[in-house]
């Protein structure tokens, strides 16, 4: 992280010290953002570790975090844990976990099998949803292109404004055909909604992507309109390459601040984005 970053994150309190409101002037409130694939907490050694997770998700000092590849009771490969929840529980944060997949269990009277995104919040949940998009399936591949939920949403208060975030995770497949549909899809569930508005996820692909296109006419990308002197790299953590994590925005919420900080816990890097939720501005 450059010294400008260690800076405004240190000093990330005092950004939003703002006046009181007169007349109709909108009050300015800060909001800060993480987006993070945590592959089921396992790092870039294979091994699963929850303590390290936690630790990389607390230093992000976020009010907000989307995470993606979240593991429920799902597996082995995370000890059968409820990561989601003990996420949630060991950051004193709010949570809403949104399933792709929703299995039977492995043996009668064990939970069931669950993989999916997550919202974490220090701000109180008013609402939440799982959308459903088109997806292949990683379960059955064979079935081709299905809609399946897994497209989380919730709705938090950021002052006195309700402020909605999604999280998400697109296709990983070469052929774009999917994560086209999936953004069409993904602007569809947007604009039922309206207002201030943050998605956040792993794209599965480059911000020049044509497939992405349609997002950047109604959303901002936040590393686009504040990132630091980097490329934003966010994939593989350790030899990064490509940026394909995002935070973006609604016009009524306009980013400051972007970072990608260099922590350990997935083979993804988190994303961080520092935000201003306009109260009482005029939103179509």
């Amino acid at each position: 992280m450059s010294a400008l970053g260690i800076v405004l994150m240190l000093a990330w309190p005092l950004l939003f010290i703002v006046p009181p409101a007169s007349g109709d002037v909108p009050v300015r409130t800060g909001v800060r953002v993480a987006s993070y694939n945590i592959n089921a907490g396992v790092g870039v050694d294979g091994k699963f570790d929850l303590a390290r997770t936690v630790a990389a998700l607390r230093g992000l000092n976020a009010d907000v975090i989307g995470l993606q590849e979240v593991d429920v009771h799902w597996g082995e490969r995370s000890g059968w844990r409820d990561v989601a929840g003990e996420l949630a529980g060991a950051l004193g944060m709010r949570s809403y976990f949104a399933p792709i997949y929703d299995l039977d269990p492995p043996a009668a009277g064990k939970p069931r099998r669950q993989f999916g995104t997550a919202v974490l919040s220090r701000y109180p949940i008013f609402e939440s949803f799982n959308h459903s998009l088109t997806r292949v399936s990683a379960v059955d591949p064979g079935a081709g292109p299905v809609s399946v939920p897994g497209f989380a949403e919730v709705g938090i208060r950021v002052g006195g404004t309700p402020v909605h975030v999604y999280s998400t995770v697109l296709d990983t497949q070469s052929d774009a055909a999917v994560r086209r549909r999936q953004v069409e899809e993904t602007l569809k569930v947007l604009g039922e909604d309206g207002g201030h508005q943050v998605l956040v996820g792993s794209f599965n692909a480059g911000p020049g992507a044509s497939e992405l296109a349609p997002l950047w006419g109604s959303l901002t990308d936040a590393w686009a309109a504040a990132g630091g002197g980097s490329e934003g790299l966010t994939y593989p953590a350790q030899t990064p390459d490509r940026r394909i994590d995002y935070v973006a925005t609604s016009r009524q919420t306009a980013a400051l601040t972007a970072q990608v900080p260099n922590v350990s816990g997935s083979d993804h890097l988190p994303t961080i984005a520092d935000l201003q939720v306009m109260e009482g501005a005029q939103v179509p």
